[in-house]
């Protein structure tokens, strides 16, 4: 019986603990939801010797990039389809084939066949004492 009065009386004030706790909870949300709902993670991808010769490197493919030497520029492209994320197979002219569904996409990442509608995305990189970093981001 005290335990219903002491409900009872919360209640009275206005507020349970089960909307308590939904109104905190959205409230955390909708105050930051970059950090609340965006991963971010950035991955060491090796010492820039590693990839001295232009091309395609497909070691860090699993973990979500290719690295393609284009001169002396450095990318990471994605290495997960636009249309439904399947991983994509690098091809030996470099372009890019999603054997989920059949999409393709040439050397830049540009579809050049769908279902997918939308470009491979690049990956931000920076370069830190001689090693080639990569942000990926998600949400």
């Amino acid at each position: 019986m005290h335990e219903n009065n002491e409900l009872e009386q919360g209640r009275q004030r206005g507020i349970d603990r089960r909307r308590f706790i939904l109104l905190a909870a959205a409230t955390a949300v909708t105050a930051n939801p970059c950090k609340t709902y965006a991963s971010e993670q950035v991955i060491d991808a090796g010492p820039l010797s590693s990839y001295s010769a232009d091309g395609l490197y497909e070691g860090f493919r699993d973990l979500g990039f290719f690295v393609i030497r284009k001169g002396d520029k450095l990318i990471a492209l994605s290495s997960n389809c636009t249309h439904r994320k399947c991983r994509l197979k690098a091809e030996k002219d470099r372009s890019f084939y999603c054997k989920c569904h059949g999409s393709t996409f040439d050397p830049n990442g540009r579809v050049t066949a769908g279902p997918a509608t939308r470009d491979l995305p690049a990956w931000p990189t920076t370069v830190e004492k001689g090693h080639l970093f990569v942000k990926l981001s998600g949400g």
